[in-house]
């Protein structure tokens, strides 16, 4: 079977990784799978087509000019075509809609999956409800979380159309994962808490700093580093000089080790305002690290807390930093996670 996935992409990140470990399962399953990326004017973002081709699996650019261009429809159609595909499975409300006009009138299937909405402002907030609204014509709709199936179903898309898969990746990579941000002075190794995602309001980086700064107050030779790229990296680091912890506290930007980065931290956190099933916290209990986490979407469903790791109250700087202090001085309790995550609890 063809399968083509169509998204317009803001970087690599968690559903680009999700579409891209799809793509090389489905294509190892002897099916077809292949990329259609927007190529947007304003904003490039070919992260993911790079990384497709690199990996062997076929990638398209979708050239886009502008918020709305009314010839991408007839682009989707020829690319439909020209690649023969059976199933055309979109991600995210721009290429929803996009493949909705150009394909409301065939008989090929439209699948999307529904990774999560943000509530940023009132624009944002409005392409959803728009989505929303495409997605109660599309054949199938996959949600990742509880919460996106509600939203779903609460939006008028039909209750059999709606299918929960959640988030998976491949471990392979993550066995035996050699460390590559390991941080030492005098040859003692230094405790390193990790943050891995988009730098952006939704993703909490904000909260992880300012927890950071105080948890710092009482263990000064902890190092903390943030992993990822993302519009609110210049307020982050204006937020770091101004609480005075540029020695402890790191942005490593967007990198491609990412099994030897989480096999660097000691602790990793998730201080998310808002998600489904991210895919850093899949990643991280992959490498067996410990978490502390908000409890916010389904995040929970994987995070136990204090079993295989621990959860916390979004939006609240105190609650992530005592978690902190408490994990980082208690070795046993850190060991005891990790053997959780080993033993499939």
């Amino acid at each position: 079977m063809k399968i083509l996935h169509i998204i317009s992409s803001g970087g690599m990140y968690g559903a680009e990784a999700v579409i891209l470990n799809l793509s090389r399962s489905l294509n190892e399953a002897q099916h077809h799978s292949m990329l259609g990326v927007f190529s947007n004017s304003t904003n490039l973002n070919l992260e993911l087509h790079n990384a497709a081709t690199n990996a062997g699996v076929e990638s398209h650019l979708i050239e886009c000019n502008g918020q709305i261009d009314r010839a991408v429809p007839n682009r989707i159609r020829e690319l439909v075509r020209q690649t023969g595909a059976d199933i055309i499975h979109a991600h995210g409300y721009k290429a929803d809609v996009y493949v909705y006009l150009a394909l409301r009138n065939s008989a090929i299937p439209m699948v999307s999956t529904c990774h999560n909405w943000l509530k940023q402002n009132r624009t944002v907030s409005l392409y959803g409800a728009v989505d929303r609204l495409v997605l109660r014509n599309y054949t199938a709709v996959v949600a990742v979380s509880d919460q996106v199936k509600r939203t779903l179903l609460s939006s008028g898309v039909y209750k059999e159309k709606i299918h929960k898969v959640v988030n998976g990746i491949d471990l392979r990579p993550y066995d035996k994962a050699v460390p590559s941000l390991r941080t030492n002075s005098n040859g003692k190794h230094m405790a390193t808490v990790g943050w891995v995602g988009r730098l952006s309001h939704e993703k909490g980086p904000d909260l992880f700093i300012r927890a950071a700064a105080q948890t710092l107050a009482y263990l000064p030779e902890t190092k903390f580093i943030l992993v990822g790229d993302g519009p609110d990296r210049a307020s982050l680091e204006s937020l770091i000089d101004e609480l005075n912890i540029r020695s402890s506290v790191s942005l490593a930007g967007r990198r491609e080790d990412m099994p030897s980065v989480y096999a660097s931290f000691d602790i990793a956190v998730l201080s998310s305002r808002q998600e489904g099933l991210p895919m850093a916290v899949l990643e991280g209990m992959a490498s067996s690290r410990p978490w502390i986490a908000t409890a916010v979407g389904d995040v929970p469903t994987v995070i136990h807390d204090d079993v295989t790791g621990l959860l916390v109250r979004p939006n609240d700087v105190d609650s992530l930093s005592t978690a902190l202090i408490s994990l980082l001085q208690n070795v046993e309790k850190q060991q005891r996670v990790q053997s959780s995550h080993q033993n499939g609890n």
